[in-house]
């Protein structure tokens, strides 16, 4: 967990339902992006319901949450369907903010290495500067370390 001032890079990505999330869309209030390895998969489907359980509380603050991963708009929209998921999920295929915050790494698991998404968080600013980092998270109790964060007080859960 750090504070950095990092600008945003220009993107244009698709999110499940058809819909585009862009830098600038980021602008005047904070955000949540949180990156997860894979649709469907027991660690990204506890962490997105984790966010959705706490989604109003983030509003209530004024945050906006995004979830990022590499697969397609078709894929989250399979994925939000079958584990009620109320985030919105954004595509990253080409690795445009994947990369940018260097989040694709050799991973490993029984024995055999692979490059994967390491589940990451980020929240930014109103300015569109990241304000804070968690990295290589724990998808259990992620989402209420980052919105005690955003309140600034005591872990919610």
């Amino acid at each position: 967990m750090g504070e950095t001032t990092t600008e945003l890079p220009e993107f244009d990505l698709a999110t499940g339902g058809g819909g585009r999330l862009r830098n600038s869309d980021l602008l005047g209030r904070r955000t949540v992006l949180y990156f997860y390895p894979k649709d469907d998969t027991p660690g990204c489907t506890l962490e997105g319901q984790e966010f959705t359980r706490l989604l109003p509380e983030f509003e209530r603050a004024g945050v906006a949450v995004y979830g990022v991963s590499p697969d397609s708009g078709e894929s989250h929209d399979a994925f939000a369907a079958k584990c009620e998921l109320g985030i919105p999920l954004v595509s990253d295929p080409d690795r445009r903010l994947i990369d940018f915050f260097q989040l694709w790494v050799t991973k490993s698991r029984y024995g055999r290495s692979y490059m994967g998404v390491d589940r990451s968080t980020f929240l930014i600013g109103p300015d569109g500067r990241v304000a804070r980092e968690w990295r290589t998270v724990k998808p259990e109790g992620h989402a209420g370390e980052v919105l005690a964060a955003v309140r600034g007080g005591a872990d919610p859960a």
